[in-house]
């Protein structure tokens, strides 16, 4: 029986495990590579190692250093955001406490980083010949998977899908 007072916290384990997940795997990848060393695993994939000082995509890496606080201070309010939507849903919305359970560990992963490290570490590169998409690593992941099952789960419980479902 779940405790109406903690909603979903329960889904915090998930956090947990994505969070240690993450860490254990950025330490092995700082052990053993060298700042850009690559290893290639598929003609499209490698594993690198790089440190992305900005958010997403690199965006404010190169400003002067106030963006490690300003994307630190972002990722607490919603890391506390996340944990009392967390703690609000209701039975039945169990694919949405695992989302947003992905979205936290992953956030907590890369926060993290910024705080201990100045920067998050990432090691997984995709590209195609001459082109190549920014590296990230399992807490990015994490993230994307989780707010791609939050967009799902909107189209899924959206009030044109409920009144369809009704005739």
């Amino acid at each position: 029986m779940q405790s109406k007072t903690f909603g979903k916290l329960h889904w915090l384990g998930l956090s947990v495990i994505i969070f240690a997940i993450d860490q254990v795997v950025k330490w092995w990848f700082v052990q053993e590579f060298s700042l850009y060393q690559q290893m290639q695993v598929l003609p499209f994939f490698s594993f690198t190692l790089a440190y992305n000082p900005g958010a997403a995509f690199s965006f404010l890496g190169d400003a002067s250093g106030w963006q490690r606080w300003f994307l630190s201070g972002v990722a607490i309010v919603v890391s506390v955001m996340l944990v009392g939507w967390l703690r609000q849903l209701r039975p039945g919305e169990s694919w949405q406490a695992c989302s947003l359970s992905l979205i936290l560990g992953g956030a907590l992963g890369n926060l993290l980083d910024r705080l201990v490290n100045g920067h998050v570490t990432d090691f997984l590169l995709f590209y195609y010949k001459n082109w190549y998409f920014p590296a990230f690593n399992l807490a990015d992941t994490a993230i994307t998977i989780g707010a791609a099952m939050l967009i799902l789960d909107m189209f899924r419980s959206s009030p044109a899908s409920e009144s369809k479902s009704q005739l």
